[in-house]
């Protein structure tokens, strides 16, 4: 009988010891661990580094008390070293030994940045800490004797550059901590820094500490007689011998001027000495130089505190959230671009925009090595996107968009100048919330002004550009200047600011002013000053003629005088060794020119011409001012001679095309707002134009007819002007009394038009006398412009009735024309 083993059941199998491999580990014995090796696993589990962390950590508080003992060297270099910042390193013991514990370790590495701020924030407090010296004690140590930050403390707070680095990381931790705050402080920052600048705080901090200075520790003796320094003694040092500026200057009648382009001598006593400016190679002495000071002729300028000096003005807007919204309209229609720069102005912020790009891409699937398409978890197919192309977004989507920026930014209007010349971005203007106002003082105390008026007298304070920057001119190098603008654009005001510029640095030996006022009231406050070249401002339009005829005689009689001593300009004139006496430069301001073409058309646009071609050369120049710019106003011929022209607040674009040759000036804002084109731009530019009010006109106008000139000789050439006039009256007789002219206004009145060659053939006369005679009836009024090469219209109203000789015999004229014509 066979013995057969019972199976084990379902409970042994289970239970029953496998080996790796899964078989049933039959017949081996489990080995027990020994005491060692357990001790031995738990001393190295992070759960027990952590807890000896903790211990470490604990212990080490009252370790830093000076009765404990134990590692006293290593606890007293800690305490010398970082000082109170010993308990932030017993506190990161801790906290890795926590993290250590939990086994939480890899979770406090994840991110570098709260270690960073932590390291931050430790070294600046310790920067902190080491300003202070307070009467405790850690182990052996005296935290007075080191700082309360230790040696750490006291490197980075006990000398400048070591406190220059300190801020320099609470600055670091700071926008590390808060990007967003810091941006916003900074900005913040920026512009309070700019309101000191402009409100002239540091530079009058300067001037009091300096003025206290000198009041304290003078450095130097007033001289006898004088209330203040002069600034004679520091000139004349750099001609003379030292002992000869230290001559005193008293107060008598100025002596005899040097001669001519000679250094000047060393001052007598009593004598009145001019003050020469910087770079000025035209100095003679006599002249007016310095405000306030006397010429040897008695003329004296005025002082600049006439002026009027507006104090810091309120600021406007945020830029920054005026150039988010920008760059957020023009991405709501697809366009990239980025704002790259802002200049701020006194009326509009010009926001320049750089370009972005048009990326175009496309999808595609992703397949792995073997060409199979992947999928994503919810059976669609795996895309990337792929880069197919990228191009510059184009100017003119960016002009096209005007409307919709101006309509995000609540602008009554922008105006877009694409691009900026000589900068890689196109700017958009946008209107501030409140204008601010230039002054002409302002714009006079500048470098730029400074700089330019060394060299010339007739330096011209414009405005302010759209950055800020003052805007000055020579008229000198313009030559000439054409003025437009509709009504109250600020074209009176303009041309009232360049009156008054020139007054406060031009005597009237230097520069004389010939005014034409058709409307009576605009220039009339000059009416009395002494820089007038006529004894009066022209207000009757049949003087307007033979004034501009009398300039150009005076233009004339230089160029005599230049030929005669082989000069070719005014400058060269006045330096020449030969010159009698230097000729003044005269300006020739016209307040309106539309009402003078309506009265005499041809005359007023030939002389005006003929003055603009040649008048440069001998120091004459041109201000012509209109409010009506159209075409037969402001003529081919006289915008091809007026290079530099200002554009104020215009009504049409076709206005503003006629006088710059491009559109823009129909988007101005009025109240000064304008577009200067100088000689050397290619495009206008934007300037806000400078202010002055009628009290300082009235206080210049004031000073310049006050009884200190009444002894002062001053020439007035109005003989040029009596000479003109007689002329005018001359060649108005003898063609009143050409019978030709007779016959040929008779012709006119039985015709309804009448050409030249209609002249010709029944006046019998050749082809120039005709067309001359055309010219005289049209200037009379008898017929009408001509309108290409056909007749002309004969204007019934205005013929002149007949002559009584004409109408007895007419017949008798004939024997005299054909004599003429012979």
């Amino acid at each position: 009988m066979t013995k057969v083993r019972a199976r084990p059941g379902p409970k042994a199998r289970a239970k029953a010891p496998t080996t790796r491999s899964g078989r049933p580990n039959v017949g081996r014995r489990r080995s027990r661990p020994s005491p060692l090796g357990s001790l031995f696993g738990f001393l190295f589990r992070l759960e027990a580094i952590g807890i000896a962390l903790l211990v470490l950590a604990l212990f080490s508080i009252p370790w830093l008390v000076p009765s404990a003992r134990g590692a006293t060297d290593l606890r007293d270099s800690l305490v010398r070293t970082f000082g109170l910042m010993v308990f932030s390193i017993i506190g990161l013991i801790a906290y890795v030994g926590l993290a250590v514990f939990r086994r939480r370790l890899d979770e406090a590495f994840t991110s570098w940045r709260p270690w960073l701020i932590a390291g931050l924030l430790a070294t600046f407090t310790s920067g902190l800490l080491g300003f202070f010296r307070p009467q405790w004690q850690l182990g052996n140590v005296r935290l007075q004797d080191v700082t309360a930050g230790g040696d750490l403390g006291y490197l980075m707070a006990g000398s400048l550059p070591g406190i220059a680095v300190w801020l320099a990381i609470g600055a670091t931790a700071f926008a590390v901590v808060t990007p967003t705050g810091a941006e916003s402080t900074a900005r913040a920052l920026g512009r309070a820094i700019q309101a000191v600048w402009r409100w002239g705080i540091p530079l009058r901090v300067w001037r009091s500490a300096h003025a206290l200075t000198q009041l304290v520790f003078p450095t130097h003796t007033p001289p006898h007689g004088t209330e203040k320094v002069p600034l004679d003694s520091v000139i004349w040092a750099q001609h003379a011998e030292p002992e000869s500026a230290a001559v005193a200057h008293q107060e008598s009648e100025p002596m005899e001027a040097p001669p001519l382009r000679a250094p000047p001598p060393p001052p007598e006593k009593g004598e009145q000495v001019p003050l020469p400016l910087d770079g000025d190679d035209d100095y003679v002495a006599g002249d007016v130089a310095a405000n306030g000071r006397k010429s040897a002729a008695g003329w004296q300028l005025p002082e600049l505190g006439m002026l009027r000096d507006v104090g810091p003005q309120e600021g406007h807007a945020d830029n920054a959230d005026r150039a988010r919204v920008i760059v957020e309209t023009l991405a709501s229609f697809g366009v990239d671009a980025r704002v790259v720069q802002v200049n701020e102005g006194p009326t509009v912020t010009q926001f320049g925009i750089e370009p972005g790009w048009e990326i175009k891409t496309k999808r595609v699937p992703e397949r792995d090595e073997a060409g199979r398409p992947l999928l994503e978890r919810d059976g669609s197919p795996k895309v990337k996107i792929e880069e197919v192309s990228r191009t510059r977004v184009r100017i003119n989507q960016i002009t096209a968009l005007a409307n919709d920026m101006a309509l995000a930014l609540a602008a009554p209007s922008l105006r877009i100048e694409s691009p900026v010349p000589g900068k890689p971005f196109v700017g958009i203007e946008v209107p501030n919330h409140s204008a601010a106002l230039v002054t002409l003082r302002s714009v006079i105390e500048s470098k730029q002004f400074a700089r330019l008026s060394n060299r010339s007298r007739i330096t011209l304070a414009l405005g302010q550009s759209v950055a800020g920057e003052p805007s000055v001119a020579d008229l000198a190098k313009m030559p000439h200047l054409l003025i437009a603008g509709a009504t109250g654009s600020g074209k009176s005001v303009c041309i009232n600011a360049i009156i008054a510029c020139i007054l406060m640095h031009a005597s009237p030996e230097e520069v004389r002013l010939v005014m034409i006022d058709p409307k009576r009231v605009e220039l009339a406050p000059f009416a009395n000053i002494p820089h007038l070249a006529f004894s009066s401002i022209i207000t009757e339009m049949d003087q307007v003629v033979g004034t501009l005829q009398a300039v150009i005689h005076e233009m004339e009689s230089r160029y005599r005088r230049f030929a005669q001593i082989g000069a070719r300009n005014i400058e060269t004139y006045n330096k020449h060794e030969a010159c009698p006496s230097k000729l003044p430069y005269w300006v020739l301001i016209i307040d309106e020119l539309a009402d003078l073409m309506m009265a005499a058309p041809y005359e007023v646009e030939k002389q005006i011409c003929r003055l603009a071609q040649l008048a440069r050369a001998t120091g004459i120049h041109l201000i012509v001012a209109t409010q009506r710019p159209s075409v037969d106003v402001v003529t081919g011929l006289i915008k091809a001679n007026f290079p530099t022209r200002i554009a104020f607040a215009m009504s049409s674009q076709v206005d503003s095309r006629t006088v710059l040759d491009t559109a823009g000036a129909e988007k101005l804002l009025g109240r000064g707002d304008a577009l200067y084109l100088p000689t050397d731009a290619a495009k206008p530019r934007r300037l806000q134009g400078v202010y002055v009010s009628d009290e300082e006109v009235q206080q210049l106008v004031d000073f310049w007819t006050q009884d200190r000139f009444e002894n002062v000789e001053r020439k007035v050439f109005d003989e040029l002007l009596d000479e003109a006039q007689s002329e005018l009256a001359e060649a108005q007789v003898e063609a009143d009394a050409d019978p030709i002219v007779q016959r040929a206004i008779e012709l006119a009145r039985e015709h309804r038009t009448v050409s030249t060659s209609m002249l010709q053939r029944r006046l019998r006369i050749g082809y120039p006398r005709a067309a001359r005679i055309m010219d005289e009836l049209e200037d009379r009024g008898v017929v009408g412009p001509a309108e290409g090469a056909g007749s002309r219209e004969v204007l019934m109203g205005n013929l002149p009735p007949i002559p009584a000789a004409l109408k007895e015999d007419p017949q008798e004229q004939t024997p005299n024309q054909n004599k003429i014509q012979v």
